[in-house]
């Protein structure tokens, strides 16, 4: 974008879905005017204002649908409409992939069966190369990452808890769950194993009140219900209803 003189301009509405991603000096119009030179592209134009095109619908101007590489005319009305959910994952992706930020969300998602790819010194070349190649969903709170590179599948995770983040990013892509089947340290797959196999690695205490026990086939690490059972049944209980779309 450039300065007045340089070209026209145009005028935007955002979905009002949208508008929390713009800057706060841009949210009080509903109809958003900014200098354009005529020869950016209107995804380039949106994105500069903070808005990912990950997150955007349709981009219409005078009624018509138009991709994002499309070049309005000076004075032109876009809509930029918020891309609906649920959003069906294709059949080639294979999970998730998350930046150094999203390490609770990780947790939770493999919590309820995810396969979720997570390290916390990963940098924004090594996520997308890795969503890339793996065909994984790059979910991230950076805008600056989802405008500045390209990966195949992305999408801006709303919510600043990790609560709210999982119901989040379930009600957009509604996956398919198999709760208590991952590792949430590693994203291993666990198996059941008997207590006399892990007893060694148990505390007394563990050793006397349980006696179901799954363990990691990557990491090792050994699972039970213990005192934190019924808060991860309700997180486990809302997922569900997230993706089946009763909660």
């Amino acid at each position: 974008m450039t300065g007045p003189g340089d070209g026209g301009g145009l005028e935007l509405w955002f979905a009002p879905e949208l508008r929390f991603l713009l800057a706060s000096r841009h949210r009080g119009p509903d109809v958003l005017r900014v200098p354009y030179d005529l020869t950016s592209s209107l995804g380039h134009v949106v994105q500069s204002l903070g808005v990912p095109l990950t997150e955007v619908g349709a981009l219409t101007v005078a009624g018509r649908r138009v991709p994002p590489e499309h070049r309005p005319g000076d004075g032109a009305l876009v809509e930029v409409a918020a891309r609906p959910r649920p959003q069906p994952l294709p059949p080639s992706a294979t999970g998730f992939v998350l930046d150094v930020h999203l390490g609770a969300l990780a947790r939770r998602l493999r919590l309820v069966g995810l396969d979720t790819a997570y390290a916390n010194d990963a940098d924004d070349p090594e996520l997308v190369e890795r969503a890339n190649a793996e065909r994984r969903v790059l979910l991230t709170r950076d805008r600056g990452l989802l405008c500045r590179r390209t990966p195949w599948l992305a999408a801006f995770v709303r919510g600043t808890r990790p609560d709210e983040q999982l119901l989040d990013v379930l009600t957009r892509f509604r996956p398919p769950l198999a709760p208590w089947t991952r590792c949430p340290a590693c994203n291993g797959g666990l198996a059941p194993v008997a207590k006399a196999a892990v007893a060694h690695l148990l505390e007394p205490g563990t050793r006397r009140t349980y006696d179901t026990f799954t363990r990691c086939r990557s990491c090792g690490r050994v699972y039970w219900r213990g005192a934190h059972g019924s808060r991860l049944e309700a997180t486990v209980t809302a997922a569900r209803a997230a993706v089946t779309g009763r909660g």
